[in-house]
């Protein structure tokens, strides 16, 4: 009589057969995982995959991004969004290069710009942590089996690989408003299976066009200097504000001519 199949072997075997060929997934350099997880974060993967190698080829390690012009940084990151990011990496390269590479997810985490899921998805990656690496995909997979926390599922000795099949299963299959369960490799071990509930959709009228957003005008202002054409044609009264948080955050520079990448 055949052994029943586990949830490990079942979603594992599944993503040795079905991942995406990313190339974040064919190394284990800190720094190259460091980059592509710092890139994902709220950015879509066809985003980061046109930028990813054409920023190692510039900056191949961390000693080379840490003496790096903070502006060439900042250009270099342009379409990304969320540009501070591109400065707090700097900020922990520098760290690293002067004190070495922490090894487990805690000193990680103790690191400018890195949070609990970016330091244990670095950890298991690179370092072979056993840990999982839990962000919003996997807390929604793991929440629809039914089958306890996150950590409590993670296989002794396959983190890194139980980490990147659980993003794999909630990106690709068991998705946040599309729960292909048809598709997916463990439906029958799952506790949610065809009766996952979504959350309502926020009325059109109600939801804010990325457009008219201050996040949109601060893209612009950094898209604009970065290709040296001075301050976007955006109205005063959205364009000051926009400049102001820019300051603050430390992304440019005010002075008589409008504003300079810092």
């Amino acid at each position: 009589m055949a052994e029943p199949v586990t949830l490990h072997d079942a979603l594992l075997g599944w993503y040795r057969a079905a991942h995406r060929d990313l190339p974040w997934r064919r190394t284990t350099d800190p720094y190259a995982i460091l980059v592509s997880e710092v890139m994902l974060q709220q950015t879509q993967v066809s985003r980061v995959l046109t930028r990813y190698d054409a920023w190692l080829e510039r900056w191949p390690g961390e000693a080379e991004l840490a003496v790096a012009r903070r502006s060439d940084v900042l250009a270099a990151w342009v379409g990304l969004g969320y540009n501070s990011r591109a400065l707090r990496l700097q900020q922990a390269c520098k760290i690293i290069a002067r004190d070495g590479w922490p090894p487990d997810a805690a000193g990680l985490q103790r690191l400018p710009g890195i949070g609990p899921y970016t330091a244990a998805a670095v950890a298991s990656f690179a370092f072979g942590q056993q840990i999982a690496a839990v962000d919003t995909n996997v807390r929604r997979v793991a929440e629809r089996l039914g089958r306890g926390v996150p950590h409590e599922l993670c296989p002794e000795g396959r983190a890194a690989d139980w980490n990147q099949a659980m993003m794999e299963l909630g990106a690709t299959v068991c998705r946040a408003r599309e729960a292909r369960c048809g598709a997916c490799p463990v439906a029958s071990l799952c506790a949610s299976r065809g009766r996952v509930a979504l959350s309502p959709r926020a009325p059109a009228g109600t939801r804010e066009r990325f457009e008219d957003s201050n996040r949109w005008v601060r893209g612009r202002v950094i898209a604009a200097l970065s290709a040296g054409e001075g301050l976007p044609q955006v109205a005063p009264e959205r364009l000051e504000p926009a400049l102001a948080g820019l300051a603050r955050d430390g992304l440019i520079v005010r002075d008589t001519a409008g504003a300079r990448l810092a």
